[in-house]
């Protein structure tokens, strides 16, 4: 089943990739009027938020900083710059390859004993890796949405 789910992420993840590449770098980075995101940092918050979930909040690894781009994308951030095409296909890369890594260390056992957390978006506590990842595909979806929403408008 856990082989299905990490294909589901990527293949969702491909889908946003897609998404970004009919996209000039202007077009990512315009926070169109009364929204406060735009495409770029949607897809740049669901590469550092699955990282951040799986290994920080399960006690995994003590603090983000091996999650690049964390302090840009986190939980209740919001653009504050420019981005640039290489930081664009940075995360595209990093988007693919954090799963592939997730799911080495998931084959390995590495999240056999995490420490149970309460989601603040869901108000749901994750008990298990395996709830964490499904919780992702949902977490991941919103945001695809909210990118598709924001194409409308630029």
């Amino acid at each position: 089943m856990m082989n299905e789910v990490f294909d589901f992420i990527i293949n969702s993840r491909k889908a946003f990739i897609k998404l970004i590449d009919d996209l000039t770098i202007e077009e990512l980075n315009k926070i169109p009027d009364g929204y406060n995101n735009n495409i770029i940092w949607n897809f740049g918050h669901v590469v550092v938020s699955t990282q951040t979930l799986c290994y920080v909040r399960t006690g995994v690894l003590q603090d983000a900083v091996s999650v690049k781009f964390n302090e840009y994308y986190k939980k209740d951030t919001k653009p504050t710059y420019t981005v640039t095409e290489e930081e664009v296909a940075e995360l595209k890369v990093i988007a693919l390859e954090s799963i592939e890594k997730i799911k080495e260390d998931y084959a390995n056992g590495k999240f056999s004993n995490i420490t149970p957390f309460t989601t603040a978006t869901y108000g749901v506590q994750m008990n298990s890796i395996e709830e964490i990842l499904i919780t992702t595909i949902g977490h991941d979806n919103v945001h695809q949405g909210y990118a598709w929403a924001l194409k409308r408008q630029i």
